[in-house]
């Protein structure tokens, strides 16, 4: 299994969340609108701090943004670049992000 942690997330008020999947110039979301989307449904489990794949393969590598809508439409993001190398354990890395 894999964990990709939402560096954004403050716990405290409700706050809406939002993970996507970045591979080249394709953008899909994996969690939107309170539910995991397909294909991921299967694959992923969900919590306000992270995401976690029950398993990865290299078409997984990417980056994964997690961004965080908070009080008076505050936005928080943070990035993750998962690379997956053959049958290796995948190492998450997180991304800088400007504040």
């Amino acid at each position: 299994a894999v964990d990709i942690r939402c560096a954004a997330f403050r716990s405290g008020s409700s706050r809406r969340i939002e993970w996507k999947f970045q591979k080249g110039s394709s953008l899909v979301l994996i969690y939107y609108g309170g539910e995991l989307t397909e294909p991921y449904r299967d694959r992923v489990q969900f919590s306000p701090t992270s995401i976690r794949f029950q398993s990865v393969t290299r078409e997984d590598s990417g980056k994964y943004i997690c961004e965080v809508v908070g009080d008076g439409s505050n936005i928080a993001k943070s990035e993750v670049n998962l690379v997956v190398q053959g049958e290796a354990t995948p190492v998450p890395v997180p991304v800088p992000v400007p504040s």
